[in-house]
């Protein structure tokens, strides 16, 4: 059964990274949109947003903290390894960063943010930080 659960964990793991590579790129077309006032586009750019996030993103996330939270229940020896401490920390982190594209969300909706698609640019490349972080962390165990 454990084998299962860390299969459905890494699963819900590509998705929810696949979902915050690609929401900070629509932000980022969806700025670009609206720096030319091409306010259709932007509309699109909405709902397309908040289908990601709502619809993938979230579940994604709700899936991967369950299921590893399963997982180091079934083996609380885990807890023990200082890898998992930093793979938790980078895990808070992404769980912060999803929060911060709620909040981007929003205020590109309403009309409110001011970021710049470069901006968003950048932002898009801080989830593959920490995935390249936590994929060592969790292969290597390197402490």
């Amino acid at each position: 059964m454990y084998l299962w659960i860390k299969a459905f964990h890494l699963m819900s793991i590509v998705t929810w990274f696949a979902a915050m590579f690609y929401l900070p790129r629509l932000y980022v077309y969806h700025a670009m949109a609206r720096d030319k006032g091409e306010y259709a586009s932007m509309d699109t750019f909405m709902v397309m947003e908040r289908k990601l996030y709502r619809g993938i993103m979230t579940p994604s996330m709700v899936a991967v903290l369950l299921l590893g939270a399963l997982l180091v229940w079934l083996n609380p020896a885990l807890m023990s390894q200082g890898w998992l401490h930093a793979k938790l920390a980078l895990v808070v982190a992404l769980v912060a960063y999803h929060h911060v594209c709620l909040i981007y969300l929003k205020q590109l909706a309403e009309d409110r943010c001011r970021r710049s698609a470069t901006f968003f640019r950048v932002f898009n490349e801080l989830p593959v930080l920490a995935l390249v972080a936590i994929v060592i962390l969790a292969v290597v165990k390197p402490f």
